[in-house]
């Protein structure tokens, strides 16, 4: 189950003090949303991703080339979608079909 360097989280619908990562699997369970890069890895939030072609990016005059690091990804609803930050650019949001997992 749990392993003793875990986070602990309070849970209020059972009113306990349960491990961070236990609840954090059993909300990706219960959504059923998975999101997966290019390559078919699962992403998760806070991961880092690379870019895997050049991406012009509307509204910022701007391309963000082949292998630019993205870091600390935020997942959205939709499973073909990161919401990202970067240098100058306000809500950047990413097809994860170019991007792979660092």
């Amino acid at each position: 189950m749990a392993d003793g360097d875990d986070d602990y989280v309070y849970d209020e619908a059972t009113g306990e003090w349960r491990p961070a990562s236990e609840l954090a699997a059993e909300a990706a369970a219960a959504s059923g949303i998975v999101v997966r890069d290019a390559a078919g890895t699962v992403l998760a939030d806070g991961d880092s991703v690379t870019l895997i072609k050049d991406l012009k990016v509307k509204g910022a005059n701007q391309t963000l080339k082949q292998g630019t690091v993205i870091r600390s990804i935020r997942l959205t609803d939709n499973p073909d979608e990161i919401d990202c930050r970067y240098e100058g650019i306000k809500g950047l949001v990413l097809r994860t079909e170019f991007v792979r997992k660092r």
